[in-house]
């Protein structure tokens, strides 16, 4: 539940739903700043741009600028908190160099490990999304169940529908978390990978499958 505060010097009460309390100011202008940072605040998750926009009652642009106004202010050390993008998502964050800090007051889990054969995985399935179980493993030449199942814990990657074909296979693709842990805003971001990085994807898992069945 979000509270209102109201002014205290004022007798006038001030309706807890009233949505004009909150974006409103006192010459009746909207404080667009104001009102996404305590939408993030209240919210707690990702929010599409334009969600924040019709709530806000303006347009995805005022939003947009609300955004880099208010990171402007969080780049200050004085700040432990910045907004993220995530495509077309905004999220209210605590800055990385209090994670630790985190730890120590709530019940946080410790930063996952990603091996080499999570990373290739991870990999296949952020540049080939939406994909099969399937098709990872004819790239990677070797079984990835664990792989999947261990990105999915993780929460990077998820099932995004079923493959139109007999069996109605599971379709992979990255999650928001992936591009936060990444720290990429959207998936255009990441860099280009040529088709000889692919083929080292499978040579070094067929090299990991060798020495798996020889040991």
């Amino acid at each position: 539940m979000v509270f209102i505060m109201s002014d205290t010097n004022n007798n006038d009460s001030i309706d807890l739903y009233d949505e004009s309390a909150i974006v409103n100011d006192a010459f009746g202008n909207i404080n667009c700043v104001g009102a996404l940072e305590a939408l993030l605040f209240a919210v707690g998750e990702a929010v599409e741009i334009n969600k924040l926009a019709d709530s806000i009652g303006v347009k995805p642009k005022d939003v947009e600028n609300a955004y880099e106004e208010l990171n402007k202010r969080y780049d200050s050390d004085d700040y432990g908190i910045r907004i993220i993008k995530l495509d077309d998502k905004l999220q209210l964050c605590t800055k990385n160099m209090y994670y630790d800090k985190l730890i120590n007051l709530v019940n946080i889990p410790k930063k996952y490990i990603l091996t080499d054969v999570l990373l290739e995985t991870l990999s296949i399935v952020a540049y080939k999304q939406p994909v099969t179980r399937l098709e990872i493993e004819q790239i990677r030449g070797v079984s990835c169940q664990h792989a999947v199942n261990k990105l999915i814990e993780y929460n990077l990657i998820t099932e995004v529908g079923r493959l139109d074909a007999p069996g109605k296979p599971i379709l992979f693709g990255t999650t928001d978390d992936f591009l936060r842990s990444f720290g990429i805003s959207s998936m255009e971001d990441l860099p280009v990978v040529s088709s000889d990085k692919i083929e080292d994807f499978r040579r070094q898992a067929m090299e990991e499958a060798s020495l798996t069945i020889e040991t």
